[in-house]
């Protein structure tokens, strides 16, 4: 349906601009200096002007408990499901520790996914890339957050798996410098602009 306003009769149409896409970027590590806050600050200059990437700080939110659930749950625990709630998407960047999630992104992903299946996290969609020190490692990880995903019915965007490894060859100054890697983790974020603005207009 044309948008506009009448003048003498006549419809002007007025071209109204899409509403910037909002990301939440979260790292699965604290470190200061982590490689994976700088993957994560190189996507959101590189996506600046088309989504707004924000960069979530994990290190207030407590440990999940049970017990403080619904108006119980701390500030930052409020603070962060917000967060998520008025984004229109999600970028996970997390180090495979053991093999598996570590636990500050989980952590977070644990208070996010409560109430079961009626979260800020239900139908969310998220991309996800995990990253290795070492040559190999990263597709554990990467399988773990999605099974977690899937079971709080967030939607992991279909992309090429993001396995950012030898991650300390590919980071410097801060930015992921490496145009391989670069490129992989750019596709990532464009399925997930694509789903959102799909979404969006099957709203309308």
């Amino acid at each position: 349906m044309a948008s506009g306003f009448r003048y003498e009769g006549r419809l002007i149409p007025v071209n109204r601009e899409p509403p910037l896409i909002r990301l939440i970027g979260m790292s699965g590590s604290l470190r200061s200096g982590s490689y994976w806050n700088a993957v994560l600050e190189t996507l959101r200059e590189k996506f600046c002007g088309r989504a707004d990437i924000s960069i979530y700080d994990l290190r207030p939110i407590p440990l999940y408990n049970q017990d403080f659930e619904g108006e119980k749950r701390p500030e930052p625990v409020k603070d962060l499901l917000s967060a998520i709630a008025e984004s229109d998407g999600l970028v996970l960047c997390a180090p495979e520790f053991n093999h598996s999630i570590p636990g500050v992104l989980k952590n977070a992903l644990d208070w996010a996914s409560r109430p079961a299946f009626t979260s800020v996290m239900a139908y969310k969609p998220v991309a996800i890339m995990a990253t290795s020190r070492g040559a190999l490692g990263g597709a554990r990880c990467l399988d773990h957050i999605r099974v977690a995903l899937d079971s709080m019915l967030a939607r992991v965007v279909l992309a090429r798996e993001v396995i950012i490894t030898s991650s300390a060859d590919k980071i410097r100054d801060g930015r992921l410098v490496d145009e391989i890697s670069l490129g992989f983790a750019c596709a990532a974020v464009e399925a997930l602009l694509r789903e959102i603005r799909l979404w969006r207009a099957a709203d309308q």
